[in-house]
């Protein structure tokens, strides 16, 4: 049975004010986003990219909703701290040791990295892609503000921002200012009180960084996972804008930081809506780039499991739940998948789109981008005894808040078009080059598994939903 719901406002939750809130424009039709991008010292994992994946959920559902999107995303290529006490060294430089390239270096192919992800998940790519290093005089004018504000302090380290100053600071993560206090204990020399964050480092005395600028205080560099974002934002967005972006670990430090600077230099919290994504979880840990410990989009690939499974993983979750991860959990969802693919394919050409069922979908993604709901109407549909065609439009028009590609309209091949490619291929040289007919069949099982088989016909092999 498919539930028909009328068509609802566009609602999203807010973790400023932790509610669901109708949201509206600031103006006009035109939706401003700002999502925080990488820090390019290493490839993103799997956890990483389920935040974008949220966020790009995000943008589909408001440019299906017919609004204007500007999304606007960062690359951190300097200033990224080892640790949040503002010690430590700069993850850049570390991965530039580590890679024995420079840091320069490894920025560009770590982001170039970055952006083959996303497309390989079918993720929209930003409006404007804003690197850190390129905008470090907006950021060198924004601590000057602060400095202009009274809200800054010099250490034996570099400059400080006085968080004590603001009486709303902390409001985002709800944190404890009076207990941090009583318990606060700080290295003499170094930041005053517990939640006093750098605005720019100092580079260490005798020593020349790879990365360092002038600036009105000495050459160092600007710390910069709370200020390039403030700073950038504001140039390219406003200093108050629609929506900002971020996964769930943002909360208590950096979005919170983001917050302080930007009320203090500019009057406001920066954004109308925050919004965080929650973290995927593998064997009960969190993921992390800094100890090595994660999995890759392309470790999927060593697996010939395609990346848009891994989507349709995520889209079976809510953006606000936390996810275990598995790769048996990751089979099934690849079975799912690969049996709406094929089931798409059979369906044949598109007829019309069944209004309900639109309207269904639209009402579950509306109420902060329910997406597993939506996918329970979609399954609801596909199990229906409505025309086929008529399900095959539906399913295509609906696709553009669900990303999950072309369905199958490729007409010979159907929906094998990239899914099987690679296997067919190598499939195809072994048996062209080497005879090797066992590691042949090897990969025509491979083809199986996703659901078809591959005919050998005098025009060449074919594949064809099995």
């Amino acid at each position: 049975m498919i539930t028909v719901m009328n068509q609802a406002p566009l609602k999203l939750f807010d973790t400023y004010t932790r509610e669901i809130r109708e949201f509206k424009p600031l103006e006009g039709n035109q939706v401003r986003v700002y999502c925080c991008g990488p820090t390019v010292y290493n490839y993103a994992h799997i956890g990483n990219l389920r935040t974008y994946l949220f966020e790009d959920q995000l943008r589909r559902v408001l440019e299906y909703n017919g609004y204007d999107v500007e999304h606007v995303m960062n690359i951190t290529d300097v200033g990224h701290l080892t640790s949040d006490a503002d010690t430590g060294e700069d993850k850049m430089e570390l991965g530039a040791k580590r890679m024995g390239k420079s840091a320069w270096e490894i920025a560009d192919e770590y982001t170039e990295a970055f952006k083959a992800d996303l497309a390989a998940l079918n993720i929209k790519m930003p409006s404007i892609w804003c690197k850190a290093t390129d905008h470090i005089p907006e950021q060198i004018q924004f601590i000057e503000e602060l400095e202009a504000k009274g809200f800054t302090y010099a250490t034996n380290d570099g400059i400080y921002f006085d968080s004590q100053k603001l009486d709303s600071y902390g409001h985002l993560a709800r944190l404890d200012i009076e207990g941090l206090r009583a318990g606060a204990r700080v290295e003499p020399g170094a930041r005053r009180f517990v939640t006093d964050f750098a605005l720019w480092k100092f580079s260490p005395e005798g020593e020349t960084r790879q990365m360092e600028w002038e600036s009105p205080w000495g050459v160092g560099f600007p710390w910069l996972a709370y200020r390039e974002c403030s700073a950038m934002s504001a140039k390219y967005l406003g200093d108050y804008f629609d929506i900002h972006c971020g996964g769930e670990d943002h909360i208590p430090i950096h979005h919170t930081n983001e917050i302080a600077q930007t009320e203090a230099a500019r009057g406001t919290r920066l954004a109308n809506f925050w919004m965080h994504g929650y973290f995927l979880q593998l064997d009960s840990a969190k993921m992390s780039k800094s100890t090595g410990e994660f999995l890759r989009l392309a470790s999927l690939s060593e697996r010939h499991i395609d990346p848009m499974v891994y989507r349709y993983f995520c889209l079976t979750a809510h953006y606000r739940t936390q996810m275990s991860f598995s790769w048996e959990s990751l089979e099934a969802n690849a079975t799912a998948l690969n049996r709406l693919y094929k089931t798409a394919f059979e369906w044949g050409k598109p007829g019309e789109v069944i209004e309900s069922v639109k309207q269904a979908v639209l009402s579950e993604v509306n109420e902060d981008l329910n997406f597993p709901k939506a996918l329970a109407q979609i399954w609801d549909m596909v199990r229906s005894d409505a025309d086929p065609a008529d399900k095959k439009a539906t399913l295509l028009e609906l696709d553009a808040m669900f990303g999950l590609e072309d369905w199958g309209l490729a007409a010979s091949r159907g929906v094998c078009t990239r899914r099987c490619d690679e296997p067919w291929s190598r499939r195809a040289r072994p048996r062209a080059k080497t005879k090797d007919y066992e590691a042949a069949d090897r990969l025509r099982d491979e083809v199986l598994a996703l659901g078809f088989v591959i005919e050998d016909t005098r025009e060449g092999p074919k594949v064809v939903p099995a």
